[in-house]
């Protein structure tokens, strides 16, 4: 499949590649849809093994974005923003010309921070455009809010399971310990689950995941063959595939990553062996729910939190709805947001 024939088939508006030599960028933006407003969708910073994983992942997080957006009852499009670098290669004047890049979507595309970015890369992003949300002084970093929403989810899945919304007892296996992952560990150690932890690269994180949060340590191939109640994917997407199904010892699947499923194939592969999955844009909604309001409204913390906590309650109806009817959770997910990107968000 050549590039163009990928972008038609996600059915993107609008696919963009950068480069400026003098400031060290090289990058990708893909606006997917505008239907219900301006799209929202962060600024990745990866080493990618090549271009067309670059695309593969632009197209698929923006396409995410919108049904993320929709899904949570947000009047935004979406839209992904990634850098092709190594995070040690990171300038201020890379994220100037990042934004120099934002600005050529003429306000239909807002950027934010996402995996290797943060609140102070957004404010070099600022310096040359005004298409940012999730600054520092507004709405801030808002990885605080997907770990609450992430947290909700994974109650109403508790509930789900077992009748009661209590994780307490639970083994729960946390992949990824970055920002959102770690914060979720540290709420899932305090509500009383037992934690298995694995993460490719940061030993301090693992260190005090294992000493501070009691959790037990595992090899990065092996989390996907634990004996867990849930399976909590808080790195990048894909994880669950042809290879890792078979492996998988868990109840449920529900954590903060995108795009967790790798296509619909395995979405049904999954629903077949019995696994619980809850819809990674659903549950890990509570990040743009927090940084999009800046995009349409005044900034209301209050409101942000009675929206995010609503997570509870979309992802045990998706999770219900898929008991009734036998459809994968990811199909009742991407119909759910689809109808509203089409008909409006009353719909």
């Amino acid at each position: 499949m050549t590039n163009i024939e990928m972008i038609r088939e996600y059915g993107h508006e609008q696919v963009a590649y950068f480069n400026n030599e003098k400031a060290g960028l090289k990058a990708i933006i893909a606006l997917h849809n505008t239907n219900l407003g301006p799209a929202v969708g962060g600024c990745r910073l990866w080493n990618y093994s090549s271009e067309e994983a670059a695309l593969f992942d632009v197209l698929r997080l923006s396409r995410g974005m919108s049904h993320k957006n929709a899904a949570a009852g947000l009047p935004l499009g979406g839209a992904k923003g990634v850098i092709l670098a190594d995070p040690s290669q990171k300038t201020p004047q890379m994220f100037e010309a990042f934004g120099e890049a934002v600005n050529t979507f003429m306000g239909k595309y807002y950027t934010a921070e996402d995996v290797n970015t943060d609140t102070k890369d957004a404010d070099y992003i600022l310096r040359t455009t005004e298409y940012v949300v999730g600054r520092e002084k507004v709405s801030g970093d808002p990885s605080p809010f997907t770990v609450i929403g992430v947290y909700d989810g994974i109650r109403a899945v508790a509930k789900f399971l077992n009748g009661s919304d209590s994780v307490e007892g639970m083994k729960i296996a946390v992949q990824g310990l970055g920002k959102v992952g770690m914060g979720l560990a540290e709420t899932l150690a305090e509500a009383g689950a037992e934690l298995i932890v694995c993460n490719n690269s940061n030993r301090e994180a693992m260190k005090y995941a294992v000493e501070k949060l009691g959790a037990k340590e595992v090899g990065r191939d092996e989390i996907y063959g634990v004996e867990c109640d849930i399976f909590a994917p808080c790195a990048l997407g894909a994880v669950v595939n042809e290879k890792t199904i078979p492996q998988f010892k868990c109840r449920a699947i529900a954590g903060a990553a995108n795009n967790v499923i790798y296509d619909d194939a395995a979405g049904e592969a999954l629903k077949a062996r019995g696994i619980v999955y809850a819809p990674d844009f659903i549950i890990n909604g509570g990040g743009v729910i927090n940084a999009g309001q800046e995009a349409f409204t005044t900034y209301d913390k209050e409101k942000v939190l009675e929206q995010v906590h609503n997570i509870y309650n979309t992802v045990y109806r998706m999770l219900e709805e898929s008991k009734e009817t036998g459809k994968p959770e990811g199909v009742i997910a991407t119909e759910f947001a689809e109808n509203r990107i089409r008909n409006g968000l009353d719909a």
